[in-house]
């Protein structure tokens, strides 16, 4: 095994970050039994089951695509709304409002205040029914919740980084995968909860794992068994999750795969639809106040409402049609604006 303290001063910077990060990334996980609540949770339990969350995901996903923000706004978005769903009793038709605001306080923590949409447009184009105070007041819950800081440590982080390691270390022979592929492998596994679960570390030394079995090259995997050992991640846990991993990426890579992308999901908007898109001044209507109840805490019967998944309910995600553009051109090119 080569050690990888001694080479070169970019690497050895590489490798403080990763054990730095290593360090840091258990204050980023999802409380794990909130997560195991939303996987036990049956679609007409008074809470958000796991199909709910992953769908929720996909919209995240497609709104990022459609608003032009980076892997890393929609990966810390995730992040949060699992953090949030794991430690808060949630009812599904707060879900909306909850991810929209997820991804809004991702947006205003990566994204060049230039690039970030008017908040009416964010809600407008998710074709949510919550108004921008009700969006202002649940970031105010989500951040006091999550006591938020700057920088949260991700799977995305160590991708990058491992990425970096890789190319450093790697002749110009190599055919090294680009991280935008990796990047897209990443954000698929991220729409299913049980990723959340993992460690960020190990999660993405998983995905690049499985690319480089793919690409059947030694001298990348010599060089991510020694990152491996380096860092001393379990062979047992490397293997658990890169076997999840490689699932994942056979069911996205099927063409019965609705991928959450603008070419993939699609949403027929009739011209009625388009006409009240258009208009100025719209209704919505104002949610019930929002319960701030954590898991574990009573609750009274009279706290307790319907969450069935019903037609208007956010399990629902906007890709089931079969033709015709995610957004009409208009209001794509309004939304980058």
């Amino acid at each position: 095994m080569r050690d990888l303290q001694y080479l070169d001063n970019e690497t050895c910077w590489l490798v403080k970050e990763l054990k730095s990060n290593i360090s840091q990334e258990s204050y980023f996980l999802p409380r794990e039994t909130g997560l195991n609540i939303m996987e036990s949770a049956a679609e007409n339990h008074n809470g958000v089951s796991a199909k709910c969350r992953n769908a929720k995901v996909e919209d995240l996903w497609s709104l990022t695509s459609f608003f032009g923000f980076s892997t890393q706004t929609f990966v810390l978005a995730v992040n949060l709304l699992d953090r949030f769903l794991a430690i808060m009793k949630v009812q599904p038709k707060h879900l909306p409002c909850i991810g929209v605001s997820c991804l809004h306080i991702a947006a205003k923590m990566v994204e060049d205040e230039c690039n970030i949409s008017p908040t009416h447009e964010l809600i407008r184009i998710s074709q949510s029914k919550f108004t921008v105070s009700d969006l202002s007041r649940m970031e105010k819950i989500i951040s006091g919740k999550l006591h938020l800081e700057l920088k949260a440590v991700t799977a995305l982080t160590f991708l990058h980084l491992y990425h970096a390691v890789i190319v450093s270390l790697t002749s110009e022979r190599e055919e090294i995968p680009s991280i935008g592929r990796l990047e897209a492998q990443l954000k698929a596994c991220l729409c299913q909860l049980v990723f959340s679960k993992a460690k960020p570390s190990v999660l993405a030394l998983s995905v690049v794992c499985q690319e480089f079995e793919a690409l059947q090259s030694l001298a990348m995997l010599e060089i991510v068994q020694d990152v491996q050992r380096h860092l001393k991640i379990v062979d047992s846990e490397l293997l658990y999750w890169r076997g999840l991993v490689a699932k994942c990426m056979t069911e996205y890579c099927s063409s019965e795969c609705n991928k959450p992308d603008n070419k993939k999901l699609v949403w027929i908007v009739s011209r009625r639809t388009a006409q009240n898109l258009h208009a100025n001044n719209f209704s919505v209507p104002e949610l019930p106040t929002i319960p701030e109840g954590s898991w574990g805490e009573s609750e009274s019967e009279d706290s307790c409402e319907d969450m069935s998944c019903e037609e208007d309910s956010p399990c629902s995600s906007p890709g089931s049609d079969e033709k015709g553009a995610f957004f009409p051109v208009e209001f794509r090119n309004q939304g980058r604006k």
